[in-house]
């Protein structure tokens, strides 16, 4: 016998007594046993783990309240500024060239013009609803 099946149990007696099955290098059950990360699809489920790569990027409410406040302080960066020029004068394709110029990629270039014309709307609703 090689020295990968030293530790062979038949399947005859493997079900018969349920022992674990042991690191082989080979064949159905090869590899090192591990248990396995319980998820419940169920968040009040006290098994319910998010594996913490799953939250890498994801935008906490601590995150929002700085970046709002950063925002609100130090105001726009002049190349945001000229991207919300181009889309006051509703030049969005031409806004968008712009930003994924200054971006480098479409889909951020795509996300920032959202996130600026956003922005120009709650300007203008904050414009109509300020008092004369």
């Amino acid at each position: 016998h090689s020295p990968y099946f030293r530790h062979y149990v038949s399947p005859t007696k493997r079900s018969a007594r349920m022992a674990p099955r042991y690191e082989i290098a080979v064949g159905l059950h090869r590899g090192h046993r591990t248990s396995k990360i319980v998820v419940s699809k169920s968040k009040t489920d006290k098994r319910h783990k998010i594996r913490p790569a799953r939250l890498k990027g994801r935008q906490t409410k601590h995150t929002k309240f700085v970046r709002d406040l950063v925002r609100e302080v130090c105001g726009h960066a002049p190349y945001e500024k000229r991207a919300m020029e181009l889309l006051k004068v509703s030049k969005d394709k031409r806004a968008l060239k712009f930003l994924k110029r200054r971006l480098g990629t479409h889909i951020r270039a795509k996300r920032k013009r959202e996130e600026l014309s956003n922005i120009l709307t709650q300007m203008r609703k904050a414009q109509a609803h300020a008092p004369k």
